[in-house]
């Protein structure tokens, strides 16, 4: 039944024949081309506007003809299986960008029948004032304080494990004493997201949140990035100077993440604004007060660093007032569901494409794998599969499940075999490790991407295992 109260079957459509007034014709008058497809994906009507720009000829019959062999980047079969939009989508064909909307076909039962795309613009130059209108319009409220960026909270930290919720409860209590934090965890654990939550929970809350990797920064850029350049500091040309990130958080949370690559030389001056609540910037020699609270962060061992001269002794016990230590992935892989769940709804949200769903043997995988790299890898791994999955269900392959492992390994055909896979990869990866970093332990676990504590713990099960599996065999 379309808009206008005609009925309109599939085998009519399907039929090839022209049906007068039929809603997508009407409909395709609205846009600058669409084509409709059924449950199975199959052509059954093109609008001659949407054959023209994907260069179709128009005595070339195209109905039933599996869309993707006309388009293979369409993502319009995945609004079929999920049955749910996309709306306002970038498209490129043939080179040229176009501004999509899929919907949905449904029965009066509400089950999906097929799916129908429309291009509702091909030159997005047209589009360019309506665009700088949502800028300025944004420019304006942010202005104006009517919004503000983007802030997480501790309620956005996913995860129902005990682990997780002792981890809200200390940052709960941290965040009312406005003092100095130090988090503690792997790559990929979450450090920045905690830290803003943190802010979002302590007073500060209506200041500035100002976060700065200390890895991603040049060892000449450190001083003035931090603490800001005075007039002609650089070139003597710049007459307005710059502020510091320190200056800009004053009011509110400076974190500082990756804290253990700042420069030793930079390391005294951090020391004067947290103990002194005052900057120096470059050029200048006027002290200038900030009220800031600094919460930092680190993936490596401060203390062994501290006694290998790497790090300041009295910096480090300045910040570790209040250390907060982040668990792996691995610890607590009983929020991986609920974090895959919360992940594919992000990435559907950015990308407007149905995110499929995971298969019984993904998700074994996805609980019993490692996690070298954490959260952000999950995050990794599962927009990789929503690109690369082809049936109705995300399949370990997609997630890359077989890349990693040595070729040395079956690929396991079971659970079981997954979990002893799992094992043989880690003691294989330890191995190589060691073997590359000469048996130093502390390198080797850098290499690795875990704290050193992590590798004993991991050598240790290793040689529980060997052990055992020695035992086993005397036994026969």
């Amino acid at each position: 039944m379309n808009a206008f109260g005609q009925s309109v079957s599939l085998e009519d459509l399907l039929s090839g024949q022209p049906i007068d007034q039929h809603p997508f014709e009407l409909l395709s008058g609205l846009c600058e081309g669409a084509i409709a497809v059924d449950a199975n994906c199959r052509i059954i009507w093109i609008s001659p506007q949407y054959r023209e720009l994907i260069n179709i000829p128009k005595d070339q019959d195209l109905i039933g003809t599996p869309i993707d062999k006309v388009l293979p980047t369409t993502q319009i079969p995945r609004v079929v299986k999920s049955g749910k939009p996309t709306f306002v989508d970038l498209m490129q064909i043939h080179g040229r960008w176009c501004v999509v909307t899929r919907m949905p076909l449904k029965d009066p039962n509400g089950k999906v029948i097929g799916a129908i795309g429309f291009i509702f613009y091909t030159d997005l130059e047209s589009l360019g004032p309506l665009f700088d209108k949502f800028a300025r319009l944004k420019r304006q409220l942010e202005q104006q304080k009517l919004i503000r960026p983007s802030r997480y909270g501790l309620d956005d930290i996913v995860g129902q494990s005990d682990i997780i919720q002792q981890l809200k409860r200390q940052a709960r209590r941290a965040a009312q004493l406005d003092t100095t934090v130090l988090l503690l965890g792997e790559t990929g654990t979450g450090k920045e997201l905690l830290a803003q939550g943190i802010h979002q929970a302590s007073p500060r809350s209506g200041g500035p949140f100002v976060g700065i990797n200390m890895a991603a920064l040049p060892e000449s850029l450190v001083e003035a990035e931090l603490f800001g350049a005075a007039p002609g500091a650089y070139t003597g040309l710049d007459k307005c100077g710059r502020k510091g990130k320190v200056q800009l958080a004053s009011g509110g949370t400076l974190f500082l993440d990756e804290i253990a690559e700042m420069p030793l030389s930079m390391q005294a001056k951090l020391l004067r604004v947290l103990q002194e609540r005052e900057v120096e910037a470059l050029g200048s020699n006027r002290l200038e007060q900030v009220d800031v609270r600094v919460i930092a962060a680190t993936s490596q061992d401060l203390k062994t660093l501290v006694d290998d001269g790497k790090f300041r002794a009295d910096l480090y016990y300045r910040l570790n007032v209040l250390p907060i230590k982040l668990a792996p992935l691995r610890e607590r892989n009983e929020d991986i569901p609920l974090l895959c769940s919360h992940i594919l709804n992000i990435i559907q949200q950015q990308a407007q494409i149905p995110a499929p769903e995971l298969s019984e043997t993904a998700s074994n995988w996805l609980i019993n794998y490692p996690w070298p790299g954490n959260v952000r890898e999950l995050h990794n791994r599962l927009e990789r599969a929503c690109v690369m999955a082809e049936g109705s269900a995300i399949e370990p392959g997609d997630l890359g499940a077989y890349d990693d492992l040595p070729s040395i390994i079956p690929l396991p055909n079971a659970p079981t075999e997954l979990i002893n896979a799992r094992r043989d990869a880690d003691r294989h990866s330890i191995a190589m490790a060691l073997e590359k970093t000469g048996g130093n332990k502390s390198k080797a676990a850098k290499l690795l991407g875990i704290s050193r504590a992590t590798l004993y713990e991991r050598l240790k099960k290793c040689q529980e295992i060997i052990s055992a599996d020695n035992n086993h065999t005397k036994m026969y």
